[in-house]
C-alpha cells in the first residue's frame, strides 16, 4: 500500500526556487529543461518598459500562490536580446507559457490580475505541487488493487484518499464497494450516505447503490439448492429461475446468474414486464460495464433480442 508524506504544515517552495533571473546562456537550462517537469513562464521585460513593471509584481504573486505549480523566469530584452529576437517578440511585456520543453501559450500586455490567474490556472490544471498528495492517483491505486480482488487492502487505500479529501466521490465510491464485495452492507450503506445528493447519479455511486440493493433483495429468497430443485422440477417456472439468478449473482456466481436470466428472455421475453432483461441489465450496471461478465452477458443478451 502506498505510503503518503502528510508533511508537516510547511508552505510551498520558497519565491526563490519559484521566480529567478535568465540569460541567454541559462534560458536552456532555467526554461526548456525545467519545463520538463513543470510548466515555466518566461517574462520578457525592460528597465524603460512601464507597463512590464506593473505585471510583473502580479506575475510574482501569482506564481507564489501556485505554491510550485508553475515557476517564473524574468529576462531583460536588452541585456539578452538574442532569446526574444529567435523567438518573434516584438513588443513588451511579453509572456511565454513552456510546457515539457515547447512553447504552450501566452500572452501580451499588463493584464489584469484575474486574468494572470486564470491563465496559470488553465495551464497548471491537473499538475500536482511538490509535496502536495495526488489523491487521484491514490484511487487510481485502490481500483487497481480491487480489481485483482483485494477488497481489505483496497478498502485501506480509499480511505487514505478520503483522508486527504473527505468528499472525493470516487474513493466514496470504491470504499462502499469494498464493504459492499465483503458483504458489510451496513457500512456500505453509511458510506453511500456520505455522497452528496447532486452527485448520486454517478456512474461508479449508481453501481454500488444496485449492488446494495441486489444483495438485500437476494436475503428474501431461499437457498440456491432449493430454487435449482424448484427450476429443475419446472423449467416454466420463470419466477423460480428469476430468484436462482439473484441467489447465485449474490454469490458471485455471475456467469450461471447471467445463464438463468437469459434461459428466461429466450422462453418468454415479456414476462413480468420484462423483468428478466431489466433485472440483468441491474447486474450489468453493478458489475461495471468493464466486467468480463457485463461484457460477455451483453454480447448474448444482443444475440438473443436482434435474432
Amino acid at each position: 500500500m502506498t505510503i503518503i508524506d502528510q508533511g508537516n504544515g510547511a508552505a510551498g517552495p520558497a519565491a526563490a526556487d519559484l521566480i529567478k533571473d535568465t540569460t541567454t546562456q541559462t534560458f536552456v537550462k532555467d526554461v526548456i529543461e525545467e519545463s520538463k517537469r513543470q510548466p515555466v513562464l518566461i517574462d520578457f521585460w525592460a528597465e524603460w518598459c512601464g507597463p512590464c513593471k506593473q505585471l510583473t509584481p502580479v506575475l510574482e504573486k501569482a506564481v507564489k500562490a501556485a505554491k510550485g505549480k508553475v515557476k517564473l523566469v524574468k529576462m531583460n530584452i536588452d541585456h539578452h536580446p538574442a532569446i526574444p529576437g529567435q523567438m518573434g517578440i516584438q513588443s513588451i511585456p511579453a509572456v511565454i507559457a513552456f510546457v515539457n520543453g515547447q512553447p504552450a501559450d501566452g500572452f501580451m500586455g499588463a493584464v489584469p490580475e484575474s486574468q494572470v490567474n486564470a491563465f496559470i490556472e488553465r495551464l497548471t490544471k491537473g499538475v500536482t505541487a511538490p509535496g502536495e498528495v495526488n489523491v487521484a492517483e491514490i484511487v487510481q491505486e485502490a481500483d487497481a488493487v480491487l480489481a485483482e480482488g483485494d477488497a481489505a487492502a483496497a478498502a485501506q487505500i480509499y480511505a487514505e484518499a478520503l483522508q486527504h479529501d473527505s468528499t472525493n466521490i470516487a474513493a466514496l465510491a470504491g470504499l462502499a464497494k469494498c464493504y459492499a464485495v465483503s458483504g458489510a452492507m451496513e457500512q456500505a450503506k453509511q458510506t453511500l450516505a456520505m455522497v452528496p445528493e447532486s452527485k448520486r447519479n454517478d456512474p461508479a455511486v449508481k453501481a454500488v447503490q444496485t449492488a446494495i440493493d441486489l444483495a438485500e433483495q437476494a436475503k428474501s429468497l431461499g437457498p440456491v439448492t432449493e430454487l435449482e430443485q424448484k427450476v429443475a422440477a419446472n423449467p416454466l417456472d420463470h419466477q423460480a429461475r428469476f430468484d436462482l439468478a439473484t441467489a447465485l449473482n449474490a454469490q458471485g456466481n455471475r456467469a450461471a446468474a447471467t445463464e438463468q436470466l437469459l434461459e428466461i428472455i429466450k422462453r418468454d421475453r415479456k414476462w413480468n414486464d420484462d423483468g428478466a432483461r431489466k433485472q440483468l441489465v441491474q447486474f450489468f450496471e453493478a458489475w461495471g460495464g468493464t466486467d468480463d461478465a457485463t461484457v460477455e452477458g451483453r454480447k448474448r443478451l444482443s444475440t438473443i433480442l436482434f435474432s
